[in-house]
This record gives C-alpha cells, structure tokens and sequence, in this order.
C-alpha cells in the first residue's frame, strides 16, 4: 500500500520484442523515484551481454512451484519458456507499480485490474525491430518467431491500449512516457 493508504497505481508497459521496453522502463525508474519496477521472472537463459537484473532467471521446476502458490499477477508460456512478474509487493514510499510484459500478460493485468494503465510501445518499423532483435543476441530462429508473433500481437495490443507511442526515438518515448504517467497519477 501507499503512503495514502491506497493501493498503487499499476502501469503496464507491453509491446512485441525488440521495441526497446527494457531499456525504456529502465529509464523511467531511474528518473522518477516513485515508480518501482516488479522484476519479471523467466525460464529462458539469459543472453551475452544482458544485465543480471534483466529479470530473474530461474529453472522451470521454481517458477512451476510460484505459479501453483498463486505468486504471479500473470504468466506465460513463449518460445518453450515462462515469463512473469511476481505479485507486486512494493515498498511504502511508491506509489506507481511497472510491469515490463508481453501482450498476453498486458491482457491478464487488465482483465484482473482494469484500472491499469496500459502503454502499448511499437517499433517505427518491422525492419528496424528485426535489427534490434538482432543486435541483442537473439538467434535467427527467434527474431523471426519474435517476428511473427508481433504481427499477431500488435492488432490486440492496440485494441487494449490505453496509449501507445511509437519507439523511434529513445528520450521523446521515455519523455512521453513520463508524461503519461505524471497524467495518470494525477486521475487516481
């Protein structure tokens, strides 16, 4: 709960892979001290080059063992692997929550909260979505099922938004974003 009593306000950022919602929502908890990222967990192993902190990695048997006790907001399965935030259990001092998701989960959070404000990122164009997926580390066979799936994604992803911003430019997005939330903060 926050300060107010209140519980916090929940901002889904969600997007297909490869548009850059990583290192946006990095961005956003680093600026604004109120805002409190619930780490996702995955079963997928962690890429050359990703921060230890990019989610928590662990084995499928655990993340089985947290979906039975009922400590996930959501879960999905992609790609053979579990991806999830925990329920959020933020400290007292913040009073907006983020979830870094995929659409499926986008969709879970809303249909449990309806109050979430969900912020659906797009890439400024499928070419550039396939460079960035690449430049990550990802091997061929997963940017184009990334690929793929995005084509399905983004029609009901924009269908549940309730903004959505282009990633084509890293400080007007993170910008934008801010602006988003300051807005929303001041509706609840």
């Amino acid at each position: 709960m926050s300060p107010a009593g209140h519980r916090p306000l929940v901002i889904v950022v969600s997007g297909p892979g490869g548009v850059g919602k990583g290192t946006i929502v990095d961005a956003l908890v680093r600026r604004d001290p109120r805002l409190w990222l619930s780490r996702s967990w995955t079963t997928r192993g962690q890429r050359p080059g990703e921060p230890d902190d990019a989610y928590v990695f662990t084995d499928p048997a655990t993340f089985e063992r947290r979906i039975a006790g009922g400590g996930f907001l959501e879960w999905t399965e992609f790609l053979g692997n579990y991806y999830g935030p925990p329920t959020p259990e933020p400290p007292d001092d913040v009073d907006v929550v983020v979830l870094e998701i995929e659409v499926d989960g986008a969709r879970q959070v809303k249909a449990r909260q309806p109050d979430a404000v969900l912020i659906f990122v797009l890439p400024p164009s499928r070419e550039e979505q396939e460079r960035r997926l690449r430049d990550r580390g990802d091997p061929s066979d997963k940017v184009y099922a990334r690929l793929r799936k995005a084509e399905d994604e983004e029609p009901i992803g924009r269908a549940l938004a309730d903004h959505m911003v282009v990633n084509d430019d890293l400080e007007t997005t993170i910008e934008e974003l801010l602006a988003i939330i300051e807005r929303a903060r001041k509706q609840s």
